[in-house]
């Protein structure tokens, strides 16, 4: 027997909050991937692996804040945690992957693609794993070519995010970048969700509180990816480089992906070597006239 699957029982309220969710998540990633670009060794590291985490936190919960407006009229949905937190990890990882690749070698050529592929493929993959931790009485089946559709439009909008990211520009580009991200991603998961039927294996009969079965066991679940997100809006802002999109460091090696304009706002020490030599070269002027 098919079971009735209604994907908005709350209304409105599940697809925004999600939305907002996964433009957070991308916009606090995209960030940190551009900063790392403008810096070297474990500053690089940890800017890149502040984005992987971000973005990965950010999508997992769109999804599970989505989830929360998702029901089976028919039987009550419950969600196994070890699952669930694994969709979580396999998020933060294979983004992750993609976004040191592309941080190492620039958002062009095939580090690009191959990086936002991995990137896609890892988003796909959270949310696939995520709906196999979901426990109710019956089999999810879903449609193989719409499945292949939400892959397809997960690759791309990792792709674009990442080209995004490369290009070093100010706040407010990495924030339009967020938002589109934010839409594809939603798409992908509203897209997987479409593909998706349930065949039961008994009828339990309607039940009015199935909805709120899955929502208060998943609230508790996100507390620590939402502090998580709450802790990285933090280190960002607290970055002023960051929001006015100028960068004081030093640029490190010229790499594909990072425009010349990137390296031209430059801020030296001014006991650098540099600003010690233009120092004696404007004393020495005197004399030789």
């Amino acid at each position: 027997m098919q079971g009735t699957v209604d994907g908005f029982s709350y209304g409105l309220v599940t697809p925004v909050v999600a939305y907002l969710m996964a433009c957070l998540g991308g916009a606090l990633g995209l960030r940190c991937t551009t900063r790392s670009m403008l810096v070297d060794g474990r500053w690089r590291i940890g800017w890149l692996a502040l984005g992987s985490a971000a973005i990965g936190s950010g999508i997992w919960t769109m999804h599970f804040v989505a989830m929360m407006g998702f029901k089976v009229l028919q039987t009550p949905i419950h969600y196994d945690p070890l699952t669930t937190f694994a969709s979580l990890a396999v998020a933060i990882v294979m983004v992750g992957i993609g976004i040191f690749m592309v941080g190492s070698k620039g958002a062009t050529g095939a580090a690009l693609f191959t990086g936002g592929t991995i990137t896609g493929l890892g988003i796909a993959s959270m949310h696939y794993l995520g709906m196999a931790g979901m426990r109710l009485n019956g089999t999810l089946q879903y449609n193989t070519v719409t499945v292949a559709a939400s892959v397809v439009i997960a690759v791309v909008a990792a792709i674009a995010a990442l080209w995004a990211a490369g290009q070093v520009r100010g706040f407010l580009w990495s924030v339009g970048a967020s938002l589109v991200m934010g839409i594809a991603v939603s798409g992908m998961h509203y897209t997987g969700m479409a593909a998706l039927s349930v065949h039961l294996h008994g009828v339990a009969g309607p039940d009015p509180a199935v909805g709120s079965s899955s929502a208060a066991l998943l609230a508790p679940l996100m507390i620590g990816p939402l502090v998580f997100l709450l802790l990285a809006g933090v280190v960002v802002m607290f970055d002023p480089f960051m929001i006015m999109g100028r960068f004081h460091t030093n640029p490190v090696e010229r790499r594909p992906g990072i425009p010349a304009q990137a390296t031209a706002h430059i801020c030296r020490h001014p006991d650098s070597r540099t600003g010690q030599e233009h120092r004696e070269r404007r004393s020495r002027t005197p004399q030789n006239r």
